[in-house]
This record gives C-alpha cells, sequence and structure tokens, in this order.
C-alpha cells in the first residue's frame, strides 16, 4: 500500500484544533477530544500517497477502558439482595442474582438466537455462529447492540433521532437490567448473563452515547472524532465480549492486552463499515483527511471514482487493515471455545477491504461483498489459526 503511518500515537499536540460541538452529556469525556494528536501533514504533498495518516489518536486511558479491564478481570462475584440505588459504574457493575424461570430463560436465549440469525449475517455461517461458540451466554450481545442501533437508524429513527428522552429512557432501563430487572423476554438472556460473568456497565452506556452522537453529529472533521465514534458503537462490544468468550488460562499476556485487542477488533469492523457503506450512508470520514487528497463531501455524493478518491482509499483501508492486524494479537490469548469463531468473524470482515480493493475503490456505486463460497473457505484457514496456543504460564 502506497500509505504510511506509525501504531503509536504521535507526540505532536493540537490544542484547540477539535471542532467537536458536545452537548452537556458529553462533557464528562473533555479529555478524549482536548488530547487528541494527530501527524496528517497541512499541506498537501505533490505525492499524495506520501501523506501520514494518524492512527492512535485517542489514548485508551482518556476513555477510561482501564477502569473497564479492572472491573471485568476481578474473580470477586458480588451478590447484593439490598437497595439497588447505585449511583456509579462500580457500583452499577456489583451482580444481583435474577430470580428467573428456568423455562422462561431458555425460550429467551432461543428468541436471541433467532435475532442473530436474522440480523447478524456476518457473524453467522448457517448454523456456525461466529461471535462466541457457547449459545447459552454471548447471544445477547448481537440482540442488545441491535435493539440499541434500531433506537436511531431504525423504522422510527427519524422521531428517535428528535426525542432524546428515548435514549435516557433506554440508558435507565440498561441500569435496572444490572440489578436484575428484565423488562421483556429479550432482557432476561441479558440480566442472567450479566448475574454469570463480571460484565461492567460503562461499554453499554458508551455505546448509548454513540447513539446520541449520531442525533447530532454528521459530520467527523478528523480521525480523532471518528476514532471516538468508533469506540462507541463498536469498540464497546469487543470490551463487552471478553468476559464471557474468556482468556485462556495458560495466556501470559496481560488482560489489558487482550482487551485492547479485542476493541481493536470493534474500530477496524466499524471503520470497514463505513468504508464499505460510504456511497450509501452519511459521510463517515475525516474531513481533513478528504482535504489532504483534494476531495470534499461533494466528491463523495457525485459517485465519481477518482484517481485522488483510489488514493484516499488505499489510506483508509490501510488504516483499517492495521486495526485487524492489532486485533490479531489477542485473538490467539482467547479460551479455546472462542478462538475458532473470533478468527472467522476477523478474516470475513477483513476480506470486505479485498472486495473494495477489487472493485477499484468504487465503493461509492458498489457494495463489496464476500460472497459465501469465500466466507466457507475462510473456516480452515481460522481454524488452522485458532490452534495456535499461547505459551504456558510459568509457575514458581
Amino acid at each position: 500500500m502506497c500509505s504510511v503511518f506509525t501504531l503509536k500515537p504521535c507526540n505532536v499536540a493540537i490544542a484547540a484544533a477539535s471542532t467537536i460541538t458536545e452537548p452537556s452529556w458529553k462533557r464528562k469525556y473533555a479529555s478524549a477530544s482536548s488530547q487528541v494528536v494527530t501527524n496528517v501533514a497541512t499541506i498537501a504533498p505533490k505525492n499524495r500517497s506520501s501523506l501520514l495518516l494518524k492512527q492512535l489518536g485517542i489514548p485508551h486511558t482518556d476513555l477510561r477502558v482501564e477502569e473497564i479491564v479492572e472491573r471485568q478481570s476481578s474473580n470477586k462475584e458480588f451478590y447484593s439482595s439490598g437497595s439497588s440505588s447505585f449511583s456509579t459504574d462500580h457500583e452499577l457493575s456489583r451482580k444481583i442474582k435474577p430470580e428467573l424461570d428456568g423455562e422462561f430463560l431458555d425460550e429467551s436465549y432461543e428468541r436471541c438466537r433467532e435475532i442473530c440469525a436474522e440480523y447478524a449475517k456476518t457473524f453467522y455461517l448457517d448454523r456456525l455462529k461466529l461471535i462466541c461458540s457457547d449459545d447459552s451466554s454471548c447471544v445477547w450481545i448481537v440482540v442488545w447492540c441491535r435493539r440499541t442501533d434500531e433506537l436511531v437508524d431504525g423504522p422510527n429513527a427519524d422521531y428517535m433521532m428528535t426525542n432524546s428522552t428515548v435514549l435516557n429512557r433506554w440508558e435507565e432501563r440498561l441500569e435496572d437490567i444490572f440489578v436484575g430487572r428484565a423488562y421483556d423476554m429479550y432482557d432476561a438472556a441479558l440480566t442472567h448473563t450479566i448475574s454469570q460473568f463480571p460484565l461492567d456497565i460503562k461499554p453499554f452506556r458508551d455505546m448509548i452515547d454513540g447513539m446520541r452522537m449520531d442525533t447530532w453529529k454528521s459530520r467527523y472533521q478528523n480521525f480523532e472524532e471518528l476514532y471516538l465514534y468508533c469506540y462507541y458503537v463498536a469498540g464497546t462490544v469487543g470490551l463487552m465480549s471478553v468476559p464471557v468468550m474468556g482468556i485462556s488460562p495458560t495466556s501470559s499476556a496481560s488482560a489489558q492486552t487482550i482487551y485492547d485487542a479485542a476493541l481493536y477488533l470493534g474500530i477496524g469492523n466499524q471503520l470497514t463499515n463505513i468504508l464499505r457503506d460510504v456511497g450509501e450512508d452519511r459521510v463517515y470520514l475525516p474531513q481533513d483527511e478528504l482535504a489532504q487528497f483534494g476531495l470534499s463531501d461533494r466528491d463523495v455524493m457525485s459517485g465519481k471514482v477518482t484517481d485522488g478518491w483510489r488514493e484516499f482509499m488505499k489510506a483508509q483501508i490501510t488504516r483499517a487493515r492495521s486495526y485487524f492486524n492489532l486485533a490479531e494479537e489477542g485473538a490467539s490469548h482467547l479460551d479455546d471455545a472462542s478462538r475458532w469463531p473470533v478468527w472467522t468473524a476477523l478474516l470475513v470482515y477483513r476480506s470486505i477491504l479485498d472486495e473494495i480493493e477489487e472493485n477499484d475503490y468504487d465503493n461509492l456505486n458498489k457494495r463489496a461483498y464476500v460472497g459465501r463460497g469465500k466466507k466457507l473457505l475462510m473456516l480452515p484457514i481460522a481454524y488452522s489459526r485458532a490452534q495456535f496456543r499461547p505459551p504456558a504460564l510459568l509457575l514458581s
């Protein structure tokens, strides 16, 4: 690829460079937007493909990811039967054992599996679930995330986009789920899973914040802004998944390393979604990087694939691939049963970028699609990679 960038955060900080206008609900994340960094050239060079694109713009410490890792990595079990008046993420992460009828719970998980099969085609190949191998625990991820997304991107999106109380009520409902109160059959599966695994509420709240961002923000001035959005709507899914998928007991990698890899897989997936859907959705592309390649929203909407667009896409694809590469570092440290599904999902999603290239970077008029045959061919490759076992821990 022609584009080159660094995987480590640049030391050049920009003061007052971001144009994000944030409502009051997002001020608690001010550090994440005020400490952004970049090394995108300010003057377009004669050879656009020599541009350096920023890779990691927002430190995970600013997103408080390490707090999530610490809480979800705890082996302690906290059950409460008392007050449900919790005010902090830590308190809301204490487990309350829900009282759910066994037959009702079985039906709840079955309904969740049906939704997964219908809506998460990328994560399912026939009856092989590609997000988690345990039928009774991970299906709520797709279901809850899908229902959350539907609030701003579903049939009633126009109403939802102008009514902030909808997402506020959804967050209140989430808090009830975390204290053992399920509103319906779909909530029951999540309520039960929370009682079984050390799940923290913050990734869920962050995803809802991503939906809020969709209601007021339609353009992203730089990659730092886009990264924050990708974290909210997709990186959080990785953070939710790790406690359920499990970490290999023989892994010598730190929990932070594995969680970071899961987060990066979500970032890579979302960047790939954006590049795949750019011709049919809002422009989720960094405005400053479009300008560096002599492009604007008007060029995107025109549907005309120019040499400048091809060079721009090469750079974007290279960056998206780098996140999948970072995700690989953690995939082999997951529990045995989870590695094959995760590797398959990673390979299938990354291959969408290959399809964009095969379409001569015409994602403005053609939707990149990985055919069923190619997906099936990836299964043995993913299985082979999943057989790698992390080095056993040396016991003193």
